[in-house]
């Protein structure tokens, strides 16, 4: 299983909080009230922008093993460790919503019935598509 390390730089804040940001990761930002929160935030974080950067088929940045001290004056840094391939698992297996449209009449007639409608679709989906089995999909 891969598993990614990163710095993170956790930056106090004037409120009393952190912010959070990845020399590594440029835009991979997040915010904490505490040490605590920030780490956790700076790893959801960073394991969504890897998801991101993935899903477009763009490069990893290398992780650095070193900050240089002008990075890190009045700061915290901390190691972030995130497995892309699980919050791959996690991202494309998430139940999302979609809307579709269907006729009043069959609408009751299935809810008299009471029809999952989720299961319905996408089985129905799977079956129009080919599908055998539920895929992980990389974005293009």
């Amino acid at each position: 299983m891969r598993k990614l390390t990163y710095l993170a730089i956790l930056e106090p804040a004037s409120d009393g909080g952190y912010g959070v940001y990845f020399p590594d990761l440029p835009g991979c930002i997040s915010y904490g009230r505490t040490i605590e929160e920030a780490q956790f935030m700076a790893s959801e974080a960073a394991g969504l922008h890897i998801y991101g950067i993935e899903s477009d088929n763009d490069p990893l940045p290398e992780p650095s093993k070193t900050l240089t001290p002008e990075q890190t004056i009045g700061c915290i840094v901390t190691p972030v460790s995130i497995y892309p391939d699980i919050i791959r698992n996690e991202m494309d297996y998430k139940r999302v919503k979609t809307n579709t449209t269907i006729p009043n009449w069959l609408k009751k007639i299935a809810e008299k019935n009471h029809v999952n409608y989720s299961h319905l679709l996408e089985t129905a989906l799977m079956e129009y598509l080919g599908l055998t089995e539920r895929i992980s999909y990389k974005y293009k």
